[in-house]
């Protein structure tokens, strides 16, 4: 087994660990797995790019019970929120990076691709659940000779002007599905940062700097008080 199927087949592994399903599952690889054009329209995919880069997307029947706890009839929760713990264990596997958007939509391509690496869900007591692909950026690319990068930070030169999602970070909490959709006007959440504690500048997920709220002609804005180091910012 090559080191691109390895750290292909622990991704796999890491994310069935985190599925939301009511029975175990194991991924085992399925290449030429024939999938239902519909499922792939239905897919959940993202892309991660840092010390190893890949793109990846995740396929589960409408019927499987992730629809119900993805509360689909509700504007607040989707499928792709529901399932990005699961995805954000596999690409973990792959060292230091940014994880982008989950979304929902066409992943035909990205399965039908010579170099994607495609696992099928399979439950132990039988049956298929879903399918897995990833595909490393590198394999996707066309060959070229490059000198060999060592840090990420000369990695994420390559893609340096690609925009990314900035977000600032007053506080946090956890709360179960069902009290997320029973969430009405008037409702106080209680975040587990006190007043006057710095804010959290994450891009894309990944925390890279603190600041403090200010107000700018009427709007909103951060001060940076503290930029972190690009390797513990990764970590």
């Amino acid at each position: 087994m090559s080191t691109t199927q390895a750290m292909h087949s622990e991704a796999a592994s890491s994310l069935v660990q985190l599925l939301p399903t009511q029975f175990p599952l194991e991924a085992v690889p399925a290449s030429g797995a024939v999938i239902p054009a519909e499922a792939l329209q239905e897919a959940v995919t993202a892309s991660y790019v840092g010390s190893a880069s890949v793109d990846v997307a995740l396929v589960l029947p409408a019927s499987e019970p992730v629809s119900t706890l993805a509360g689909t009839d509700s504007a607040l929760v989707s499928t792709a929120d529901v399932l990005r713990p699961a995805i954000e264990a596999a690409v973990g596997t792959l060292g230091p990076g940014v994880l982008g958007d989950t979304r929902v939509e066409d992943a035909a391509a990205l399965f039908a691709h010579p170099s994607t690496s495609v696992y099928e869900l399979r439950a132990a007591a039988g049956g298929t659940a879903g399918w897995f692909a990833i595909r490393s950026r590198e394999d996707a690319a066309a060959p070229a000779a490059a000198p060999a990068e060592t840090s990420v930070v000369g990695k994420l030169g390559r893609i340096s002007n690609v925009e990314m999602a900035l977000t600032v970070e007053i506080g946090r909490t956890r709360m179960a599905v069902r009290d997320v959709l029973n969430l009405e006007p008037g409702r106080v959440i209680e975040l587990d940062r006190s007043a006057g504690a710095p804010a959290d500048i994450l891009l894309n997920g990944r925390l890279i700097a603190n600041g403090e709220i200010v107000v700018l002609d009427q709007d909103y804005a951060v001060r940076i008080t503290k930029i972190l180091d690009v390797a513990e910012g990764l970590a």
